[in-house]
């Protein structure tokens, strides 16, 4: 058998042997990435030693990149989500609005809250405030919830600092400003679209109503050692929107300016993803944490706490850039890339495809992610024109189509809201679908005009 056919046969067994390790093993994913990687490694040829080198170093080279953007991040959404600031900013966009315009108050509340912490983490702290805004107006608990859950996904699959589309920019090489900047174009359309539009739509599907009384307890914030204000609005807005920010205000001056020169340095420092969040999270500690008369020992509980779901996270997006390290080891990224200039298929097409079979096997965004751009990084190689930073938005919205009953997100959104599989497959898998299937749609649209 050919050499070359031999080892694109070696690397699709592999990515087969990932889904059924996960999926029929019941493996951790972290684990089945490893045994996957370091399986390819050891069947093309190379010895055991080498492999496990290679590996480790595309574990360390995938965390250099996105670990601090993700640890950066989740710091930051632990002391907004601890000092009370998003609770501000929810209570503050709900008020006493008109019950037909709750969903769209929500969804924009929730898109804001979800852009510095993972989903389940704000989707916990959300739902009693979902429960009380369903109660005080009367209305089914899914004519908020819906909208709430697709506020925080549009952050979760297409903005970093969220772990899939920080994967991405680090394996395509992307501007994380540029990405955060195209993914709000194609993120906020998008949210109305699956919030207030499609809640309104679907209302007639929503099926029984769940007990609004046997909802969650309210979640118990810490008190400050010291009262000495509430968390104010503006702050706690002025934390979201200062990571993004600073980062656009990057990507744009260093376009504008010289290289070596003053500007040019603070323009780059400024799209560093790593020190504009620095930025963010000293200015929360300060002015959300401190103001309020939290102690330094509350703001480090909040921090760890933020902390506490990472660690797996981490471990998986390791794993993935070992795959990728071993795909390059073999010699079949290039062979992917050399074949690619001869298929039909678009090179943001086939990102999002990948990412969306793996998803749907898989159920994990992160998992389908690290996989998806193992495969299909070499592809940039082949279509220099193409946007990285499209790449980017392609896999991370492939990855969370068709979200099933193997996505742990699946069945939170069930329980907390009290559904049958039935109403959480025509809601929630339904909402996230038309999400991945209208950020592709976005995407391609932006390739007419942005290329790389």
């Amino acid at each position: 058998m050919n050499t070359d056919l031999q080892h694109l046969l070696l690397g699709i067994g592999a990515v087969v042997v990932l889904v059924l390790l996960i999926t029929k093993a019941k493996l951790h994913p972290f684990l089945a990435l490893s045994l996957a990687a370091l399986g390819l490694g050891v069947a093309a040829g190379i010895a055991p030693a080498s492999a496990v080198e290679a590996f480790q170093g595309g574990f360390g080279d995938a965390l250099a990149g996105v670990g601090p953007t993700i640890g950066l991040g989740t710091l930051l959404g632990g002391i907004l989500l601890g000092s009370g600031g998003a609770d501000r900013i929810a209570t503050v966009f709900i008020g006493a609005r008109p019950v037909q315009w709750i969903p769209a108050a929500i969804t924009a509340a929730a898109l804001l809250i979800g852009m510095p912490h993972l989903f389940d983490v704000s989707f916990v702290m959300l739902v009693p405030l979902v429960y009380t805004v369903a109660k005080r107006t009367g209305t089914h608990l899914l004519y908020v919830g819906l909208p709430m859950a697709a506020g925080l996904y549009v952050s979760h699959g297409l903005l970093p600092p969220h772990p899939s589309p920080t994967l991405a920019v680090s394996a395509y090489d992307a501007s994380t400003g540029l990405t955060i900047l195209y993914g709000l174009i194609i993120g906020i359309p998008m949210a109305v679209l699956t919030g207030p539009l499609l809640t309104r739509v679907i209302s007639r599907w929503f099926g029984p109503a769940p007990d609004l009384d046997k909802g969650p307890v309210q979640a118990t914030t810490t008190e400050p050692d010291h009262r000495r204000k509430p968390a104010s609005f503006t702050l706690a807005l002025i934390t979201v929107l200062l990571p993004p920010g600073l980062m656009l205000i990057g990507t744009v001056g260093t376009a504008n300016t010289a290289k070596g020169t003053l500007p040019y340095d603070f323009f780059a420092a400024c799209d560093s993803s790593v020190l504009s969040l620095l930025a963010a999270v000293v200015f929360a500690f300060f002015a959300l944490g401190v103001r309020s008369g939290f102690g330094l020992g509350q703001l480090q509980k909040m921090a760890a706490k933020g902390l506490g779901p990472v660690g797996g996270i981490i471990l998986i997006l390791g794993a993935g850039g070992g795959l990728k390290a071993m795909l390059t080891e073999t010699g079949i990224d290039q062979l992917i890339s050399d074949y690619a200039v001869d298929w039909a298929i678009p090179p943001l097409l086939l990102g999002w495809l990948v990412a969306a079979l793996l998803r749907i096997c898989l159920g994990s965004a992160t998992v389908a992610t690290a996989a998806a751009t193992a495969i299909v990084a070499p592809l940039l190689t082949a279509y220099p024109g193409t946007s990285p930073e499209l790449m980017v938005l392609a896999t991370a919205s492939g990855a969370v189509m068709l979200s099933h009953v193997n996505d742990s997100g699946f069945w939170l959104f069930k329980e907390y809201f009290q559904l049958s599989v039935a109403q959480t497959f025509r809601t929630w898998t339904l909402m996230l679908s038309l999400q991945s299937l209208l950020s592709l749609g976005g995407v391609l649209l932006l390739s007419t005009v942005v290329h790389g």
